[in-house]
């Protein structure tokens, strides 16, 4: 690909990223009482959200020095999150792991609560399944933000992952990426993939509506602060306000 053609797709990606940070609105009509747990948690703390789903592949092939340093990764994103005066309030964390099982290995807290897991490599890449976990999620963590009465951001979803689904039948796969199609055409979440070394860029990239960035080597630090540091914008943004985001040195465009 040609440098003006990489830059002209890393505006495309700019563009839609900044479109994505309007506060949204609760949906009339549909609100609930809160229950106990919800009042106090929102009561406590009724900063607008910022949620984000790490959706991480632990399959086989991220074993040794890969799964090793997406757990530092992970721990670099905790620590810069804390960096910021007012993402560790705003900015909500859940991660997903993914291999021959999926697992909710944190549900939403926000970042001043969140603890880095320490993640195992093994198993097949159950990719669909994560998906629809992960949008059924940040559908219900919106419900609760409506029932509470607090406002939020577009979530996002972030894939990272070294291959391609496996070990899933195909139209269950294929539910997965329509459902991404359509939560992101309708402005209810942005997703984001990145490809570690291995990962099957083209079949990602048809499965997906952004356009999936590959890691250069294993820059898990350098993918983490970035992220961490696109949180604090939207945490700190306005309502109708763009957020300009910087072109991630950390990843490869293809």
């Amino acid at each position: 690909m040609l440098r003006d053609d990489k830059n002209l797709l890393w505006d495309n990606i700019q563009k839609s990223v900044a479109q994505g940070f309007e506060p949204e609105a609760a949906e009339e009509g549909k609100a609930k009482r809160p229950s106990l747990e919800q009042a106090v948690e929102f009561a406590e703390n009724p900063e607008p959200r910022c949620p984000c789903v790490l959706l991480l592949d632990t399959s086989a092939s991220m074993q040794g020095e890969p799964i090793a340093a997406l757990n530092e990764g992970l721990r670099t994103f905790q620590q810069d999150l804390m960096k910021d005066p007012v993402a560790p309030k705003r900015v909500e964390i859940a991660v997903v792991s993914f291999n021959s099982e999926v697992t909710v290995v944190q549900d939403f807290v926000t970042a001043d609560r969140f603890e880095p897991p320490t993640l195992a490599a093994q198993g097949l890449t159950h990719m669909g399944a994560a998906v629809h976990t992960a949008l059924d999620m940040v559908q219900q963590r919106k419900i609760k933000y409506n029932e509470s009465g607090v406002s939020y951001y577009r979530p996002w979803i972030f894939m990272i992952t070294d291959g391609r689904p496996q070990g899933e039948m195909y139209d269950f796969v294929t539910e997965a990426s329509l459902r991404i199609r359509d939560d992101e055409v309708n402005r209810r979440v942005a997703f984001f993939v990145v490809g570690v070394e291995g990962a099957d860029i083209p079949y990602l990239r048809e499965m997906v509506v952004r356009v999936p960035l590959r890691l250069k080597g294993l820059s898990f630090n350098e993918l983490f602060v970035w992220l961490s540091r696109s949180m604090h914008a939207v945490a700190q943004s306005k309502e109708g306000d763009e957020v300009p985001l910087e072109p991630p040195g950390w990843a490869v465009i293809e």
